[in-house]
């Protein structure tokens, strides 16, 4: 039986891009987060020993997001990617980073990339 494990809308703020105000100024970004688990104990167990603790999905987030500068988003996802399949024993996770106001001079909801990495 396969779960996704769920993290939706988590706002940080941080210093990531490639402008030099970007990485001074810094600004929100948003992250959307989708971790696979070919099996699931917790589904028959009810036991949150058996799955992934969503709330230490959070902290490992952050503390990816927040532990030093990119240039890029597709890097900063990436770390983030990898950081949570090296903490959690999922099969996949699937990384969306999006920047809510970009520094460009149209005027879009938002900017983002989407990474996923597989075992």
């Amino acid at each position: 039986m396969e779960a996704l494990i769920e993290v939706n809308g988590l706002e940080i703020y941080a210093y990531h891009g490639v402008l030099s105000e970007e990485k001074t100024i810094g600004q929100p970004f948003v992250f959307d987060i989708r971790l696979t688990l070919e099996r699931c104990p917790a589904c028959r167990s009810d036991r949150v020993e058996d799955t992934v603790d969503y709330g230490e999905v959070v902290e490992v987030i952050y503390e990816t997001a927040t532990d030093r500068s990119f240039n890029l988003l597709e890097a900063l996802a990436r770390s983030v990617a990898d950081a949570l399949m090296d903490k959690f024993p999922v099969d996949r996770a699937e990384v969306r980073v999006r920047k809510p106001r970009p520094p460009i001079p149209r005027s879009v909801d938002s900017v983002g990339v989407a990474v996923e990495v597989t075992r």
